[in-house]
């Protein structure tokens, strides 16, 4: 009887007490439940997160591009820069002919369509930068050469003849910024304008340094003389149409003080490309 004691229900118990039957089930069911159910809710919480960073960062991407777009355009105007390259091989062989030979040149007006000038591929007038950025290397590749021949040629020397190149050429565009702004001359001539003219004159220091070390001192001096007025005859005919006012760029007799004054800045500023031709290149040639 004692043996079954534990066995019997109590007649006072309402329900039968099967926790110790079932909780070892419940435990089990729980333990291998939980890990999906956080996973899910990790996920619910780590999609929406993701695709709001993904949504910001493109915010802040393309907003960052839009300033620097704006900021740059500022100080650089990429949009007028490629103007000045929309060059092809005819514009460029036709150019690099009227620069070394502008004698037989007549009309040297620069076309325009709808107040907007042509592109340079159409009009042989109008100033590029292709040219000038290209001679400049080419330039500086001619004077590696030139010292090479002379066994003079180092990393130090041809640095030294690039940047002082490109400061002479610095110094020339502000020089001729001042005094434009001081003889007041309402003028469409631009800053890039002013680069592009003061970067033809490489054209003719390449055939005079290249002259040199064909024929020698001889034919340096010949040939840059011929490159020297060619330019010359080349700037005034072409800055006289920006900077003389329209009577004198017609050909009738030039009048007035300001006059006078544009055409002394016309003349000055056709004849100093002679005196940096020859200063960065003389010492190129023995």
């Amino acid at each position: 009887m004692r043996g079954s004691a534990p066995d019997m229900a109590d007649p006072n118990q309402l329900f039968d007490d099967t926790s110790a039957h079932a909780g070892s089930p419940a435990v089990g069911y729980r333990g291998q439940e939980t890990p999906g159910m956080g996973f899910q809710a990790q996920a619910l919480l780590t999609e929406p997160m993701s695709n709001f960073a993904v949504a910001y960062g493109s915010s802040l991407a393309s907003q960052g591009k839009e300033l620097v777009d704006k900021n740059l355009d500022r100080f650089i105007p990429i949009s007028k820069l490629k103007y000045y390259f929309a060059v092809d091989t005819v514009y460029v062989g036709k150019k690099l002919g009227l620069l070394v030979f502008p004698y037989m040149h007549q009309n040297w007006e620069v076309r325009y369509q709808q107040d907007t000038p042509v592109a340079p591929r159409f009009d042989i007038n109008a100033p590029d930068l292709y040219i000038p950025a290209m001679a400049f290397i080419t330039y500086i590749l001619v004077a590696g050469l030139a010292l090479g021949t002379q066994n003079r040629f180092s990393p130090e020397i041809l640095g030294i003849q690039a940047s002082s190149a490109l400061v002479w050429l610095i110094i020339e565009v502000l020089v001729t910024l001042l005094s434009l702004y001081l003889v007041t001359v309402n003028t469409d001539l631009t800053t890039i304008d002013l680069i592009a003219f003061s970067g033809y004159k490489y054209v003719g220091m390449i055939v005079g340094v290249v002259s040199g070390l064909l024929f020698g001192r001889t034919g340096y001096y010949l040939v840059l003389l011929w490159c020297c007025i060619a330019i010359v005859v080349f700037m005034i005919r072409t800055l006289r149409l920006k900077i003389l006012s329209e009577a004198a760029a017609q050909g009738v007799l030039v009048r007035g003080a300001k006059n006078q004054l544009r055409m002394y800045l016309t003349m000055a500023i056709a004849t100093a490309q002679p005196v940096f031709m020859y200063w960065l290149t003389y010492h190129l040639v023995r």
